[in-house]
């Protein structure tokens, strides 16, 4: 994918300011919304049973998250998944620590069944959701599988589903079962940094709002937040720093910039 078309669609999202529904953990809630103010999209954090289906309705993109799983938010995801899909809304699934519990699995496993437009996980997160016997409980949200371990599961996942994968990693994989793009970009530091996956989830939702290709739409919006993420560690001293100078580099993204930094590579 060309660098003037990512910046095509970075500027899109800076110019039509699309409001995206969040239902997402409270850990990462805070980090997510301004991830979005500082690209240019509209964040709205509505988890209630009682108006998510009115509020998707009213939205350019659903986030779907489930990091701080309880039972009344996984109501809210699927009534909000199926208005959405009823609706011709796009959607993106972020099964957090699908693998760490039976529940979790569950609940994970029944939306990625809903068909969204996207699922986003890191490799056990992919594994889990294949249902590999091997993929064991796993260790909360971390992940015990690199994301190349996961790219096969991955391909098998997007034909079953119909839904564009993206596993992230140290590469970014993004897969419809057919074609692959790899993402080069990012940095170690927002590893240490609580809640950035949740970030890109969210950052990729602002994309499927003005990319009707999910496929383009991912790719895109993992290389922008890749480099940003690049450009933020150049300026941080640590953890701390990084998350404000992550937003203030989404921010400031420049097409200059983007062009030099970003890496994105035809698999397949």
């Amino acid at each position: 994918m060309q660098a003037n078309r990512i910046w095509g669609l970075l500027t899109a999202v800076r110019q039509q300011s699309p409001l995206i529904h969040n239902i997402t953990n409270f850990v990462a809630m805070n980090n997510t919304a301004n991830a979005l103010l500082a690209v240019g999209a509209s964040p709205a954090m509505v988890h209630s049973i009682d108006e998510v289906e009115d509020f998707v309705a009213i939205s350019q993109a659903l986030v779907v998250n489930i990091g701080a799983l309880f039972s009344e938010q996984a109501a809210a995801c699927k009534l909000a998944a199926m208005r959405a899909n009823a609706q011709g809304i796009p959607w993106i699934l972020d099964p957090v620590g699908a693998g760490s519990t039976l529940y979790r699995r569950t609940i994970a496993t029944a939306l990625a069944q809903l068909r969204p437009h996207v699922i986003r996980g890191n490799g056990s997160e992919i594994l889990t959701l294949i249902q590999r016997a091997s993929v064991g409980p796993g260790r909360g949200v971390d992940s015990l599988h690199s994301s190349d371990a996961a790219l096969d599961a991955a391909r098998v996942l997007a034909t079953e589903t119909r839904s564009v994968i993206a596993v992230t990693g140290a590469v970014d994989y993004v897969t419809n079962g057919a074609r692959i793009m790899e993402i080069h970009n990012g940095h170690p530091l927002m590893t240490r940094v609580t809640g950035l996956g949740c970030s890109a989830t969210a950052i990729i939702g602002a994309f499927l709002a003005v990319e009707p290709d999910p496929f383009l739409a991912v790719t895109a919006a993992l290389a922008v937040f890749g480099v940003a993420g690049e450009i933020a560690a150049e300026w941080a001293a640590g953890p701390g720093s990084l998350q404000v100078a992550l937003l203030d580099a989404l921010y400031s993204l420049d097409e200059a910039t983007l062009q030099k930094h970003v890496r994105v590579v035809i698999r397949s």
